[in-house]
């Protein structure tokens, strides 16, 4: 028996798939467009290619003609998402867009940007993938949008693998800062009226200090957790774009000075409710610039703060925010959006085949993870009531875990 939600999502996957696909040039590349859409949200367990063809599709050839969609036939993914991210916000409401690294577990090495990598929450080293998303966020929910794939030197000075997973020539090993703004800049572009905050954790990102500088030079609000050892320059006066001279006599300071109970700078300290159900939290903030480095380095000015929850005993976190005239509760409000990426991942694998991908090649993982977010996309935000104006929060979406260490 269908239940209603059921029923509103078969209804209106059609029209789903044809606001997103239509403007792909083949007729068979709409139609499989839909088929593996249609399959990635009803089909059970893993979705393989062949699993979906079995579910969606009675034609022999259908795992063949889905394999050749996905990895080799040659349709644009950029404006899909960017039809996907229109569709999204009409429907979500968010509040941020949260920049976040993901790892994507393999098997075997020939995948494109496959590699060994240390997981420090783990305390063990995976095979996987690495992508960086940005993700549409809300109070509610959070939908990724658009991708970028982390290439290790390994892979793009190798033109074998190169040729082999038809890695394109602009394709460059990059650090995560560059994929940030990259993803950041698209975001922007696409924006139809001033762009939304930028939300990431940098607490392990090397070069922080010059991707924070360049989002608040390129005008963007950020809010993100910071490394305990970020460079920083106390001060109380409000400096923009101040250059760093011979004769600047501030104390450069780690962040995580701030944490102490005598700094040695002017700081002040707050009780406020934290969101969720986290309780109150202390929150001790002040004014800093954070030096960039290279030709033209600058002083600009930020606002440092640390959080403790005071309630559940979790680690103090660090963030670091431009948004020097926002009270400290919307400043929390929207880094707790931070999470909701991670939660959102955790859905998609178990509910629309994020880890089921089979291809090796780096068109077919960019088609494949634009696919599975349309498909998250619409089995989260089918309905017609815009999350955060009707919908109530889910327990499983709540802010429930600390983020972020103590350095």
């Amino acid at each position: 028996m269908e239940t209603p939600a059921t029923t509103l999502t078969q209804a209106s996957l059609p029209e789903f798939a044809r606001e997103l696909f239509d403007h792909l040039p083949r007729a068979d590349q709409r139609r499989w467009a839909h088929i593996y859409l249609e399959g990635l949200l009803n089909t059970p367990g893993k979705k393989s290619v062949r699993r979906i063809a079995e579910t969606v599709s009675g034609s022999p050839t259908a795992p063949q003609s889905l394999q050749q969609f996905v990895n080799a036939s040659p349709w644009n993914w950029m404006p899909v998402r960017e039809q996907l991210a229109r569709w999204v916000e009409r429907r979500l409401l968010p509040r941020a867009l949260v920049i976040d690294q993901v790892i994507l577990r393999k098997r075997g090495q020939h995948s494109c940007g496959v590699h060994r990598r240390y997981l420090t929450s783990t305390g063990r080293s995976v095979t996987c993938q690495v992508g960086v998303g940005a993700f549409l966020a809300s109070d509610d929910a959070a939908v990724p949008v658009n991708w970028s794939l982390f290439l290790p030197r390994a892979w793009t000075e190798d033109p074998i693998r190169r040729a082999r997973t038809r890695i394109p020539e602009t394709a460059r090993a990059r650090p995560f800062a560059s994929h940030a703004l990259e993803l950041a800049g698209h975001a922007a572009r696409r924006a139809r009226s001033r762009p939304l905050p930028v939300v990431a954790d940098l607490e392990g990102t090397p070069g922080a200090s010059d991707l924070i500088g360049r989002l608040d030079g390129s005008g963007r609000e950020v809010v993100v957790s910071v490394p305990g050892k970020l460079r920083i320059v106390p001060g109380s006066v409000r400096m923009t774009h101040c250059p760093v001279t011979p004769s600047f006599l501030g104390p450069v300071l780690p962040a995580y000075s701030l944490h102490e109970r005598d700094p040695g700078f002017q700081v002040r300290t707050e009780e406020v409710p934290l969101p969720g159900h986290l309780g109150a939290g202390t929150v001790t903030s002040c004014l800093v610039h954070v030096p960039e480095t290279g030709p033209g380095a600058a002083l600009r000015t930020y606002r440092l703060l640390v959080v403790r929850n005071t309630a559940k005993g979790c680690p103090a976190q660090l963030w670091l925010t431009n948004m020097l005239e926002t009270s400290t509760k919307d400043v929390l409000g929207l880094a707790a959006l931070l999470p909701g990426a991670a939660r959102a991942v955790r859905d998609m694998e178990k509910q629309v085949g994020l880890l089921d991908f089979e291809g090796r090649s780096y068109p077919g993982w960019h088609h494949h993870m634009t696919l599975v977010s349309a498909a998250y996309a619409h089995r989260l935000l089918s309905s017609a009531v815009p999350w955060g104006s009707g919908h109530p929060l889910p327990r499983e979406r709540m802010l429930v875990a600390c983020a972020g260490a103590e350095p």
